[in-house]
């Protein structure tokens, strides 16, 4: 979804041949963490968390600077705020189980 966003929003803001080569930047991002969350890694997942701040970044400003292209930015920031949540979400999902001896603290 958010691979969608930022194809909609950088294809039409640059002149054609240009254009592949900032989206292939925009998206490598994206495609990083891709082979690791496939396979569910929580190691993955808790560094894929990081890729989505210059998503938010860039939507939270055109979203407040950029008035013609407030629409594609606000997905854009909705998409990253959605992945950013479920990426936490499935860490919170599946965090191992504390063993007894962490449970009773230091010192016990």
């Amino acid at each position: 979804m958010l691979g969608a966003c930022v194809v909609g929003a950088a294809l039409p803001a640059f002149a054609w041949p240009g254009s592949l080569v900032r989206l292939a930047v925009l998206l490598v991002p994206l495609l990083l963490p891709l082979p690791g969350l496939l396979r569910g890694q929580r190691r993955t997942y808790a560094w894929a968390t990081l890729c989505v701040t210059p998503y938010f970044i860039y939507g939270l400003t055109e979203v407040i600077a950029n008035p013609a292209v407030r629409v594609p930015a606000g997905a854009i920031l909705f998409a990253s705020l959605a992945w950013f949540v479920t990426l936490v979400d499935y860490l919170r999902a599946t965090r191992p189980p504390r063993s007894v001896d962490a449970q009773a603290g230091p010192g016990a």
